[in-house]
């Protein structure tokens, strides 16, 4: 087992990049008896967990899981918090830290990490009232360093006039930032060398971790397949039969029920996320939509399917545009969760679409659009306004927050129209 001394604390947090969720895991250790961390590999769970415990436990080697295995208890012990990393590997743990916490009454004696849901049946209890869950991807670009943060998401919501902001990323600058992706591993590095990191993820996950996933073992061309058909169809809502009949071939059938198959692993080892559709309490007749969008949980993990890099992205301005609105989704999640916003999606049966509606826990919500450059802004703000006017002179629903639209061209500063829509480059968003 590791402690702390042997992990080098001091050099971790002499390295370490403050993550948005960090001050809500001491919040959360104050209120329950432990704090699930979970989300794909590679975002930083682990080193978020270590900051925040006294003692760590990594059940990724093999000593340490087959203590586990033996004795879950002796693999429990130590100072609390106490990180419990990757304790998918051994679930029995899940259910003694809940027997544990149960008999001491104690608050914040686990944080545990995990990159994979494990299938149901493998824990006795759902873990409801012991654990706090706390939602981690890959970073977003105010903490890489990428985005100034000028303009704060809560900030909007509480009303306030955000201060000047200086933008200079621009439609290039976006595109490798695409391609390189929030793995905090691959922040500062060349854009050749950081868009190797999404490539071997995928390569993992396809010829390791999938391939063998619940006991099944699968053909690692039709995951990297299914993949390329997800990238193709990002940030859309095509249905699981669409991705069925872009698979197969005359030598590869594949049913509807196979490829949901696939999908559902690739959400259980957060690959893959939905957006869900927003649907407000209004008195309106119209049919509200209630697909999802799929997005790839990093846009970095899209471009590797497609084997797009920066040119060939720069090149293809309607794919690029899609990775994009992936970006927009991650970074929107990421700086929303800390007043635990949800961000939605909203279509209707008049094809009247806008990309993301982030609604907080007390009702009030906001619309956004998001646009690669200028030339549809004026589309934009005039699908946010029509949206407004439809779902609040109906009845039912608040005027909004406020409205905005995302891009990434270069400004020299955010913009708020006349109309009152914020126009804001992504690289001056932040929390």
């Amino acid at each position: 087992m590791y402690d702390q001394d042997e992990l080098n604390l001091s050099d971790i947090r002499r390295r370490y990049i403050p993550r948005v969720v960090d001050p809500e895991i001491p919040k959360m250790l104050e209120l329950f008896g432990a704090v699930l961390i979970s989300g794909c590999k590679w975002c930083g769970k682990s080193w978020t967990g270590v900051i925040h415990s006294e003692s760590c436990i990594f059940i990724g080697d093999p000593k340490n899981r087959g203590l586990a295995e033996t004795d879950p208890d002796i693999a429990l012990r130590g100072k609390e918090p106490r990180l419990v990393d990757e304790w998918q590997d051994v679930p029995v743990l899940w259910d003694t830290a809940r027997h544990n916490m149960d008999l001491s009454g104690r608050r914040g004696m686990y944080i545990f990490t995990g990159s994979v849901t494990p299938p149901l049946g493998l824990t006795a209890h759902s873990g409801v009232g012991r654990f706090a869950p706390v939602k981690m991807r890959p970073m977003s670009l105010y903490e890489s360093g990428d985005s100034n943060g000028a303009v704060s998401l809560s900030g909007l919501f509480r009303g306030e006039k955000p201060p000047a902001a200086v933008s200079g990323t621009g439609y290039e600058g976006i595109v490798k930032l695409i391609c390189r992706g929030g793995w905090p591993a691959g922040v500062g590095l060349d854009i050749d060398k950081a868009m190797l990191i999404p490539k071997v993820y995928l390569d993992m996950i396809i010829n390791y971790d999938f391939s063998v996933m619940n006991g099944v073992r699968r053909n690692p061309a039709t995951v990297r397949r299914i993949l390329r058909s997800l990238a193709r169809n990002n940030a859309t809502e095509a249905r699981v039969s669409v991705l069925a009949n872009d698979v197969q071939d005359a030598d590869m059938p594949m049913s509807t029920a196979t490829a949901d198959g696939y999908l559902n692993i690739l959400k259980n080892v957060f690959i893959i996320e939905e957006q869900e559709p927003w649907l407000p309490d209004v008195r309106s007749k119209t049919r509200l939509r209630r697909s999802p969008k799929r997005h790839f949980t990093d846009p970095s993990l899209a471009a590797a399917a497609l084997k797009m890099g920066p040119e060939a992205l720069l090149r293809d301005v309607e794919t690029a545009g899609f990775l994009f609105k992936s970006l927009c989704y991650r970074d929107l999640c990421v700086y929303s969760a800390p007043f635990m916003g949800n961000v939605y999606c909203y279509r209707d049966s008049n094809d009247l679409e806008v990309d993301a509606i982030i609604e907080a826990d007390d009702g009030r919500w906001a619309a956004i659009e998001i646009k690669l450059g200028f030339r549809r802004v004026d589309e934009a703000a005039a699908n946010l306004i029509r949206l407004r006017d439809k779902i609040v002179s109906k009845g039912g629903v608040r005027e909004p927050a406020f409205m905005m639209i995302i891009c990434a061209t270069a400004m020299s500063s955010y913009v708020r129209r006349e109309d009152g829509i914020y126009v804001v480059p992504i690289d001056c968003l932040g929390p």
